[in-house]
């Protein structure tokens, strides 16, 4: 997909992120209203150019952008786009978020057969598309606050809006061992659902002991010759059904009060095993497996905002009013914010509360 174009021409990024605009509005604005007679005095042409000014500068400007397209991002685009914004959604490095990794969704409304995650996610990008939204692969990487408008870093290029809804969500977490970066994509992976069906009839490891490392195992159990779950306690804190479902599949094997110390790989780099030790016993042993899927919780995607936004010990944006921001025209949604729920539907519903209150946002604003 080609990078969407904001509504007027961005700055350039080693600029101040409005200089070049203004001075390109300034200039155009001056050749407009430098030969209007003097008859009327200085101030209704003074006022005439900044009118002049603000309009051209309205119009460079985007009205709303959108950070993340998981669930939340992409019900605040279908929202904003109804409501003729024309919202620039900048979609980062995992289109989709997190549910572009689940597997069937049992419990998002309308679909009592369970729907794929990946195909919700296609499914509401189509909609907010058929609405007029715009897609960008750009990830934002800084943030400036203005007093009337925000400044949005995407990749290298600084973009003016309006309102901005962040919705960009959290990531995966891993454990921080050795070789771990140059592993990944070589038997190290976070996403049962991109990667499972490439190890069919080989044992492989869940590492958590919530949700989403039942939902993991469960799935895996489709392709794997056998899945070890290794949870660094005794018993699992996903919810009862989940857990049930994990405790009854022959072929799932929990490994309990253990924890992972290391990756072996073989001599081509793949994942060849992991070292064991027991939390309690402090007893070590090596488990052959071709690869290992960590499910051990998430970090919220708050970097570009660290400082320029409220947030608490763990880097989760705190909102109040359900979607607003201390900042006014900044809104936020979905688990970007949430510690507790975490689920497709309630970052849905406040992707919704997002994008209509930067709808209202607005329309004071031309009030």
């Amino acid at each position: 997909m080609d990078r969407a174009a904001p509504s007027g021409d961005a700055t350039n990024a080693a600029s101040p992120p409005s200089f070049s605009i203004e001075v390109a509005a300034a200039t155009t604005a001056r050749s407009t209203f430098v030969r209007e007679p003097a008859r009327c005095g200085q101030m209704p042409v003074r006022l005439a150019l900044l009118a002049h000014l603000r309009g051209m500068l309205s119009l460079l400007m985007e009205k709303v952008i959108i950070v993340g397209s998981g669930c939340a991002g992409l019900s605040a685009a279908i929202y904003a786009a109804r409501a003729n914004l024309n919202p620039l959604v900048l979609e980062g490095r995992q289109p989709g978020g997190q549910l572009s990794t689940t597997t069937l969704v049992e419990n998002y409304p309308g679909f009592p057969d369970g729907i794929d995650g990946p195909q919700l996610i296609i499914n509401m990008h189509d909609q907010a598309e058929k609405f007029g939204a715009r897609f960008s692969y750009a990830e934002a990487t800084g943030l400036e606050l203005d007093n009337k408008h925000v400044r949005i870093k995407a990749d290298d290029e600084w973009l003016e809006t309006q309102a901005l809804i962040i919705a960009s969500g959290a990531s995966a977490r891993y454990l921080g061992l050795e070789n771990e970066d140059k592993l990944i994509g070589h038997g190290l992976t976070s996403c049962a659902t991109c990667d499972g069906a490439f190890y069919k009839n080989v044992p492989v490891c869940v590492i958590g002991g919530g949700d989403s490392a039942a939902e993991e195992s469960l799935f895996l159990t489709r392709f794997a010759s056998k899945v070890y779950l290794i949870h660094r306690r005794d018993k699992m804190r996903a919810s009862k059904i989940m857990a049930d479902r994990v405790l009854a599949n022959k072929k799932i094997e929990p490994i309990w009060n253990t924890v992972v110390t290391k990756y072996i790989p073989d001599e081509k780099g793949e994942m060849r095993a992991v070292r064991l030790r027991n939390v309690k016993t402090k007893e070590e042993r090596e488990l052959a497996v071709a690869c290992v899927f960590v499910a051990i919780g998430h970090d919220p995607n708050t970097k570009a905002f660290a400082g320029k936004l409220d947030a608490d010990r763990e880097g989760y944006l705190i909102a109040k009013n359900l979607a607003e921001s201390k900042h006014p025209g900044v809104f936020i949604a979905g688990d970007v914010a949430d510690r507790v729920y975490k689920q497709a539907v309630t970052a849905a519903g406040t992707g919704c509360a997002a994008a209509m209150d930067a709808e209202r946002y607005l329309s004071e604003l031309e009030r």
